[in-house]
């Protein structure tokens, strides 16, 4: 099976989600690495958007 870009995006996204509750359960809410995985985060939900669009 071939994943399409869409699917790529899509599972990166979990990932990061999943890695960023855990990084703020860590660290906290306030934390670097909290905030910089919640701002990759943010950049890949954006690309996403933008693959819907088009």
């Amino acid at each position: 099976m071939v994943l399409t870009e869409m699917d790529n995006l899509e599972n990166r996204i979990n990932e990061l989600k999943k890695e960023l509750i855990l990084i703020a359960k860590e660290t906290g809410l306030n934390s670097h690495d909290t905030i910089n995985c919640s701002q990759k985060l943010d950049q890949l939900i954006v690309d996403y958007q933008k693959h819907l669009q088009n």
